[in-house]
């Protein structure tokens, strides 16, 4: 497999902690020299190591923020 470049621009927020190694985060990420999008995925503690997440692009992220704002909870 081939190595995955990436360099977190901007830290968000973190969302959980599963342990004390591992974190939910969103942040925004530059992917293989790339724009940077909006990212959520679990991180280990000094971002050596990345779980599966997913990336959004700004204009996902309004739309995603609008829908949450919408739902009932």
């Amino acid at each position: 497999m081939a190595d995955i470049k990436y360099e977190i621009k901007e830290t968000i927020g973190v969302l959980s902690e599963e342990s004390k190694a591992w974190r939910k985060e969103i942040n925004l990420i530059s992917w293989n020299d790339k724009e940077a999008k909006y990212d959520i995925r679990d991180w280990s503690a000094e971002h050596e190591k990345m779980g599966k997440g997913i990336t959004i692009s700004k204009e996902e992220l309004i739309k995603l923020k609008n829908l949450l704002n919408e739902m009932n909870l």
